[in-house]
């Protein structure tokens, strides 16, 4: 198990420093590294330049960092259920770049392939392409976004082998590839951990994109928000008993 740390406290702390960029894998607070990310809260580093597509909500996932004053900028594509997140960026504490989500995961997935910089055309006309060059194909309208290459790579996956592949499950799959190519350095959290190897078939990260791996605690999976029906109207509904 030559990639396998302790635990998530001791893989972070000896990795993360003030000012760096963190890019962080899961879509809301669906296939978060919730132990890593605490982890970096714990270590107390400050001025972090945050790269997600959202930032959790107020309390959960990326909110804790939030709550501890040490995030600097963040470059995400929806922020909406997060009322912190907000207020300090209405208080001109936090500094934030929107970037549209398809664009965004292109970024990332540019910046893990060495590809500097690439044309599209989603945004233009609007406040996200202001100040970024533009070229013209075939007769329509591009701009330039560039590819996001960040200090350290932070990913939740299912399952991890000896050698740091990771195989996601069902919507976790998110973002979490595009981030852990994106880190010069990736730590990655998984549910099981197996001493051998994944079937080539099933990796969807390859180990070469992860430098260290971390076996995630057991514990329940928080919800954004929970919309349900009472039993006995999910049940009339569904014409049981009639």
């Amino acid at each position: 198990m030559r990639k396998l740390a302790a635990d998530p406290r001791t893989a972070v702390a000896e990795r993360v420093r003030d000012g760096m960029t963190i890019a962080v894998g899961g879509f809301g607070l669906c296939g978060i590294p919730r132990d890593l990310i605490e982890a970096v809260r714990d270590s107390g580093v400050r001025d972090l330049t945050i790269v997600s597509n959202n930032m959790g909500v107020d309390g959960k996932g990326l909110g804790v960092l939030l709550e501890n004053s040490q995030v600097r900028k963040v470059i995400a594509s929806y922020v909406g259920e997060n009322k912190l997140f907000a207020q300090q960026y209405l208080d001109g504490a936090l500094e934030v770049e929107f970037c549209p989500q398809g664009t965004l995961a292109e970024r990332l997935r540019a910046g893990g392939s060495g590809i500097a910089g690439f044309y599209t055309r989603t945004g233009v006309g609007t406040e996200v392409a202001e100040g970024k060059p533009h070229e013209t194909f075939d007769g329509e309208t591009f701009v330039l976004e560039r590819g996001i290459v960040a200090d350290l790579a932070l990913v939740h996956a299912n399952t991890a082998d000896a050698e740091g592949n990771l195989r996601y499950r069902a919507t976790a799959r998110n973002f979490n590839p595009l981030v852990a190519m994106s880190g010069r350095v990736c730590i990655a959290e998984a549910e099981t951990v197996l001493d051998g190897f994944l079937d080539p078939d099933e990796v969807m990260t390859p180990g070469i994109f992860v430098d260290v791996t971390v076996l995630a605690s057991d514990r329940p999976k928080d919800i954004e928000q929970r919309i349900v029906r009472p039993r006995s109207a999910a049940a009339a509904d569904a014409g049981v008993g009639a």
